[in-house]
């Protein structure tokens, strides 16, 4: 379901594993049923809103930054911007400058985005889409593409600047600063770095003191699509090891040795595994079945996490963003995986 950390890897990984194209992490789609037991609430990560800071911050350009391929960017104007990751635009929105946006990406799924058109086709950038929206500025980031687009709208000559991608919790500011600094907004870019990363701090806090004591629960993230009949195990590239390590939880992928992002699931990895619980995201969840249907996938039963049939549920448009909001996604991940005290 993500383009962001996760489109490359993703589709990395299909590719190599299941010789499947067209599928990415950010597909976002409203929150569907997560669990079917009370050990499984709902998952609460992103009521599909983001939260813009107080006040709407006047760019002062033109301001010249470091793109992530190596270019230099001169940024005259931010009248009409077009973020091409989902993650790129829930930046801009948080930081206030939402009204000045004029596309998205199709993994921008939170309300304020919703109404914006389209400028991608599964998952890559249509660059006449783009252009003909007459950009001041376009955002992406290093796993963006088709390559030949990205090379039309620099053709063009839009001011593109590529941001590195998200992998972990310690990459959300980074990412704020970056997209802050191409948009002529540093200090409303220093607050909003400030505001999440305090946030994030204060819900790793949340974990039951118990909890924290006591032995890490094992989780494995799952990517699931089962339209697709793809299923894959996350490992140590994955994108989740942090944020699973921050609620207190070890990745159960990561620590069986799985060194890739992504292996297609076998009995035998989830066994080595042995999760206690299993991360997924919403819409993965329901392309299986729900509950009833992962546990039919072979070897997902005869885990911890399968004989239990616990599972965290988190919105697909959010999960591996590492941005404004992932205080939210931690704080449902912590939630669901304490709530029966385990």
């Amino acid at each position: 379901m993500v383009r962001s950390v996760r489109r490359s890897r993703l589709m990395g990984a299909l590719l190599s594993a299941m010789a499947l194209a067209l599928v990415a992490t950010g597909c976002g789609g409203a929150s569907t049923k997560a669990a079917d037991s009370k050990r499984n609430p709902s998952p609460t990560a992103a009521a599909d809103r983001v939260e813009p800071l107080a006040g709407t911050p006047a760019p002062r350009l033109p301001v010249t930054v470091n793109s992530a391929d190596g270019r230099k960017v001169t940024v005259a104007s931010a009248d009409r911007i077009v973020p091409l990751t989902g993650s790129l635009s829930e930046i801009v929105f948080t930081l206030g400058l939402g009204e000045r946006v004029v596309a998205r990406d199709i993994t921008a799924t939170f309300e304020q985005a919703a109404k914006l058109p389209v400028v991608t086709r599964a998952h890559d950038v249509s660059a006449e889409g783009v252009l003909s929206l007459r950009p001041t500025l376009v955002l992406a980031d290093t796993t963006t593409g088709p390559a030949e687009a990205i090379g039309q709208i620099l053709d063009a000559g839009i001011p593109l600047v590529v941001v590195d991608p998200a992998k972990s919790l310690a990459d959300a500011g980074t990412r704020i600063d970056a997209v802050a600094g191409a948009l002529g907004v540093p200090t409303a870019g220093a607050e909003l770095k400030k505001r999440t990363e305090g946030r994030i701090d204060a819900v790793r806090k949340e974990i039951p003191a118990g909890e924290r004591d006591g032995g890490k629960p094992r989780v494995a993230f799952l990517y699931l699509r089962g339209s697709a009949s793809v299923y894959l195990l996350g490992g140590r590239d994955s994108g989740a090891s942090s944020l699973l390590e921050a609620a207190g939880a070890v990745d159960a992928g990561k620590e069986s040795g799985l060194t890739k992002d992504f292996t297609a699931i076998t009995s035998e990895a989830l066994a080595k595994a042995a999760p206690d619980a299993i991360l997924v995201m919403a819409k993965g969840l329901d392309s299986v079945g729900g509950m009833d249907g992962l546990v039919k996938i072979p070897g997902v039963a005869e885990t911890p996490a399968g004989m239990d049939r616990r599972v965290v549920a988190v919105d697909d448009g959010v999960l591996l963003n590492y941005g404004p909001r992932t205080d939210k996604v931690l704080r449902s991940i912590i939630k669901q995986l304490y709530a029966d005290g385990k």
